[in-house]
């Protein structure tokens, strides 16, 4: 593991359309990269689409961990086609209205091709000045992807449940921060993929380590539930891109992470209040092996975690999430060492040399 190698990951990671529903190329990807370089014992995809693996552990092994990272990205679907060739959307995901108009966007075709489009409404010049300070709703707005017929967007395979999202590009910036889309949560699964791959070279393990590329995390935690019912962990974390407040307005009190400082432990969240054991467990190891960490202040967001503590009888569960600036935007920006940090974290919790 180095940060080139978790810089190109994160880069061909990120530039894959997989809005919530229609993971198909980031399933594809990821399978592949576990089958092909033997990442795993057993490597499957459910029928919901995540991505499970498992490697197994000893024969007197007690836990079943569970790691988790979801693959979907919040985006949009295309729900009216105009006369003249314009798109109408619903959201899928949470975003913020604000930011949408003007933005430069990509769909995939019903045949996997890409099409460009800008995000537009009633031009300024031909509003009122009552129109222009209303907040934007999203059924104001409509997508231009230089059609001039809706016989032309459908003859392109373009028709009503076609789906997109925010484009920028994967760019490098200066102390190596990096930015690009859908870093929530193609951060988490860079992680898992480099864990699999640490723990192909070594033996040291016991426990049986389980693997939950999850999918429509974005629109509830559906695959967390469906794949921790399956796994069967007797622990379990959540592996996420969180909110970076270390930006000018944001007073430290209500500041849940901060870039440069490590992987963010999560203490609670709207969906789960963790494991004081597994918490314990980050901590006590990182502190052994002088890995940076934080703890995320209470209470924003929500995670996987929320749905996978819920499951069967219960399970023990914590998050671990990456610190990011502008998720939920056409782009994100964060520091690689942040994601190095967050690997060396994970591999230390399941090593466990504190014998918490």
């Amino acid at each position: 593991m180095n940060i080139k190698t978790i810089k190109e990951y994160q880069k061909k990671l990120s530039t894959l359309i997989g809005v919530s529903g229609y993971e198909e190329d980031v399933i594809n990807f990821i399978y592949n990269e576990i089958k092909a370089n033997a990442l795993a014992d057993k490597a499957w995809i459910d029928k919901l689409g995540n991505v499970l693996a498992i490697i197994n552990g000893k024969d007197n092994s007690s836990d079943r961990i569970l790691f988790d990272a979801h693959i979907d990205e919040i985006g949009f679907m295309v729900s009216h086609i105009e006369d003249k060739g314009f798109l109408k959307i619903v959201l899928l995901g949470s975003w913020d209205t604000r930011i949408l108009l003007g933005q430069s966007v990509i769909i995939k075709s019903i045949d996997g091709k890409h099409y460009n489009g800008i995000i537009g409404s009633k031009p300024p010049h031909l509003s009122t000045k009552k129109e222009r300070d209303k907040k934007i709703q999203v059924s104001d707005l409509y997508i231009d992807i230089g059609m001039f017929s809706a016989e032309e967007v459908l003859d392109n395979n373009i028709q009503i449940g076609s789906t997109g999202t925010l484009m920028s590009p994967f760019e490098e910036f200066p102390n190596n921060m990096i930015r690009g889309k859908a870093f929530d949560d193609r951060t988490g699964c860079n992680v898992l993929l480099h864990i699999m791959k640490s723990l192909k070279e070594t033996s040291s393990i016991e426990d049986t380590i389980m693997f939950n590329f999850a999918v429509q995390e974005e629109i509830g935690g559906r695959g967390a539930i469906t794949g921790a019912f399956n796994l069967k962990p007797t622990l379990a974390i959540a592996i996420e891109n969180t909110t970076a407040g270390d930006v000018p307005g944001i007073p430290s009190s209500k500041c849940p992470t901060y870039i440069g400082k490590g992987p963010a432990i999560t203490i609670a969240d709207k969906s789960i209040i963790t494991s004081s054991y597994i918490n314990k467990r980050l901590s006590a190891n990182a502190e052994l092996e002088k890995i940076p960490y934080q703890y995320k202040k209470p209470i924003y967001g929500r995670t996987d975690a929320g749905k996978i503590h819920l499951t069967r009888e219960g399970v023990p569960s914590s998050v671990v999430s990456v610190p990011c600036r502008y998720i939920h935007s056409p782009t994100s920006l964060l520091k690689l060492e942040d994601i190095s940090n967050t690997i060396k974290l994970l591999d230390s919790f399941l090593r466990n040399p504190a014998n918490v």
